[in-house]
């Protein structure tokens, strides 16, 4: 053999194994790219009419073919270019070509052909997912038989332990995959922090009832029938608020809610019949008055409200969302399961657990939060659990309270008394003010960063 002969085969084996390095490299990679590719990228890119992105979906939807179909192609490289290496090593070495062989074909295959490629596939995952999608594809069709046995033999020997390898997620599981996606979604944009809050928000509507949003009938502004007339236009002219229950002797019987366009067109139209009967003639400023009021005497509010829609205070947001909808009505009045009048509803309450606060020209704005120089908060006791989660991310439980007093409430197993100091989630919550059997406002002071023992709930009085 010249030297010519025996150099110039390790030149073309060296050539392969190369060859076969690279070949192995495209497939580590590519399998890194395709499964941590952006699904809904994909489908978004498809839709936009790019057909290397429908390939890449479609490749995804037999997933088990595509892993398949790699996992043949990289072993049957790395095998040979292994075969190859130990062939020309023990040739020249001997037995000692062995151990050379395995070494430097596992240093070679590690760095070149594994670390090298996924850590590129993994900073460039979609672009090189429609890259290298053409080419897998014809791969997968090549190895599709071989794959098929393969995976009819490890869906076989699976199957004696129980392993159902064509299990999908059901609902629940999907609608988690999606918070984890929305968590996710970071950055120091604060447009990005409420973007995720609503997306978040708007998972949570089938979970959230009316009661834990709704106002509190203490704080509904209504209109007793019974009530002189003059009164009570006064009082529903003076609301800011354009629907107003009305009721007759007992708050519990609303028997309509009165919108204050109606009123406003009814007062009107009196008055201009008023005028209309005094022929035009000009009055003295008290007479004015006196066949104004007269002119509303006898004038039914009850006749001018609408039928009011009762529902049960667990209905929940997104139930509530489609029959506002269905309804083409803004505004329900929430009952408890006995019928007792509990509060109302708006299009707007649940609109606002998605998007935020919504405040108008006729808002009264009563802060209800109100951070201390120390780091502390002093929060309303009306404040919603929600909310506070909302502004400032406090992960305090709603489960079995809806405002921050209901929650030290339900925690303290009493009535506090003003002074005494709680400890719950790792928050500390000092009672302030009670008025009656009500906490009316707390200070509360959330965890620092590097507290133990979050979940602690140690309480002193």
């Amino acid at each position: 053999m010249t030297w010519w002969d025996m150099h110039g085969d390790l030149v073309i084996v060296g050539g392969a194994i190369l060859v076969l390095l690279v070949f192995s490299g495209f497939f580590s990679g590519s399998e890194t790219a395709l499964t941590g590719a952006s699904k809904a990228r994909m489908h978004q890119l498809a839709k936009q009419g790019d057909k290397r992105a429908a390939r890449v979906l479609a490749l995804l939807e037999r997933k088990d073919r595509l892993i398949g179909a790699i996992l043949l192609g990289n072993n049957m490289v790395n095998i040979l270019a292994s075969a190859l290496a130990t062939t020309v090593l023990v040739a020249i070495f001997g037995d000692a070509g062995v151990a050379y062989a395995t070494l430097g074909m596992t240093l070679l295959v590690l760095i070149f052909a594994e670390v090298l490629p996924k850590t590129y596939a993994l900073t460039h995952t979609d672009r090189m997912a429609v890259r290298v999608a053409p080419a897998i594809r014809v791969v997968v069709w090549l190895f599709a038989p071989v794959t098929h046995a393969v995976q009819l033999i490890v869906r076989t020997t699976m199957k004696p332990f129980g392993v159902d390898l064509s299990a999908e997620l059901d609902g629940e599981g999907r609608e988690e995959e999606l918070r984890g996606v929305i968590d996710l979604h970071e950055g120091e944009d604060p447009d990005i922090r409420h973007e995720r809050v609503m997306l978040k928000s708007i998972l949570d509507l089938d979970d959230v009832e009316v009661a834990d949003i709704m106002t509190h009938r203490r704080k509904v502004a209504m209109i007793d029938l019974g009530d002189p007339v003059a009164e009570t236009i006064d009082a529903a002219l003076g609301s800011p608020f354009t629907r107003i229950p009305v009721y007759r002797d007992d708050p519990d019987n609303i028997v309509g809610v009165l919108h204050a366009k109606a009123l406003l067109r009814e007062v009107r139209a009196r008055q201009k019949a008023q005028e209309a009967r005094a022929g035009g003639e000009p009055h003295a400023e008290g007479a004015s008055e006196a066949a104004a009021v007269a002119g509303l005497e006898g004038l039914d509010l009850g006749k001018l409200a609408t039928a009011p829609w009762f529902i049960p205070d667990s209905t929940t947001l997104l139930d509530q969302l489609q029959a506002f909808r269905e309804r083409r009505e803004h505004f329900a009045i929430v009952v408890d399961e006995y019928g007792a009048f509990m509060g109302i509803v708006t299009l707007e309450d649940i609109l606002e657990e998605i998007v935020g606060a919504i405040h108008d020209e006729t808002d009264i704005a009563v802060p209800g939060v109100r951070a201390q120089s120390d780091g502390s908060y002093l929060v309303d006791g009306s404040v919603t659990l929600r909310s506070l989660a909302r502004e400032f991310d406090w992960s305090l439980p709603d489960d079995d309270a809806a405002t921050i007093a209901g929650l030290v409430l339900h925690e303290a197993r009493l009535i506090p008394d003003p002074g005494q100091i709680f400890r719950f989630y790792g928050f500390r919550f000092e009672v302030m003010r009670r008025q009656r059997n009500q906490i009316t406002l707390l200070k509360v002071t959330p965890p620092q960063p590097g507290d133990a023992d979050a979940a602690a709930e140690d309480q002193d009085g």
